[in-house]
């Protein structure tokens, strides 16, 4: 079974592509509002990665509204 990589966004690209801050994405991702995955670090900040597909759907939620 051969499994497609899926494109995952930084939360730089995710609040750039909707016109928010940075922080606005990462209190929508720590509310459970928007679907991240968490990387492992070493830093104070914690690092994720949205799907595209994750940010394709909440566009179009938003547009449907």
């Amino acid at each position: 079974m051969v499994e497609t990589m899926e494109e995952l966004l930084t939360v730089q690209e995710v609040a750039a592509r909707l016109r928010v801050n940075e922080a606005t994405v990462r209190r929508w991702i720590k509310n459970g509002a928007l679907e991240a995955i968490k990387l492992p670090h070493r830093g104070k900040r914690e690092i994720y990665r949205v799907r595209r597909s994750t940010l394709s759907s909440v566009l179009k939620d938003f547009d449907a509204s």
